[in-house]
């Protein structure tokens, strides 16, 4: 309670703490950028897409629930200035496990729907081979 009322506090004269998070880490507006652009691959917005991408934001990088719209026009905004490829090159140099999870929520937000369209197979193969990343490395024991 004291917690959330500070974070309250704190978004008042800093902005929404989520949103810092991301705009201040290249590497996670990236990924979340790839990962909404997942979400638009096939034409249409998917509750279930969204819904795995708010639960990837919350379990995987700790954005609370109440930041993610923000976090989301946060995006919107700074996608306009970074294509996909800006994107990706941000994760050549990452670790192999690093490049594996962001491969990884992708192939997450493209099965939410149950229906992969072939423009989500061509994206996420596309990002496979820019990442250096095998498909069978997206199986998980």
């Amino acid at each position: 309670m004291v917690v959330a009322l500070l974070d309250q506090f704190l978004a008042l004269f800093d902005g929404d703490p989520g949103v810092r998070k991301v705009a201040d880490d290249p590497v996670l507006s990236a990924e979340l950028l790839l990962l909404f652009r997942m979400i638009l691959a096939d034409g249409e917005v998917a509750e279930s897409e969204m819904q795995a991408f708010r639960r990837i934001c919350r379990e995987s990088f700790g954005i609370a629930e109440t930041s993610i719209d923000g976090v989301i026009e946060y995006l919107n905004d700074f996608g306009y200035e970074t294509n996909g490829s800006q994107a990706i090159a941000m994760f050549r140099d990452l670790d192999v496990e690093r490049r594996r999870l962001l491969a990884w929520h992708m192939a997450e937000i493209a099965k939410a729907d149950e229906h992969l369209a072939e423009n989500e197979v061509r994206l996420l193969r596309r990002t496979l081979d820019l990442l250096g990343i095998s498909p069978v490395d997206l199986v998980r024991e």
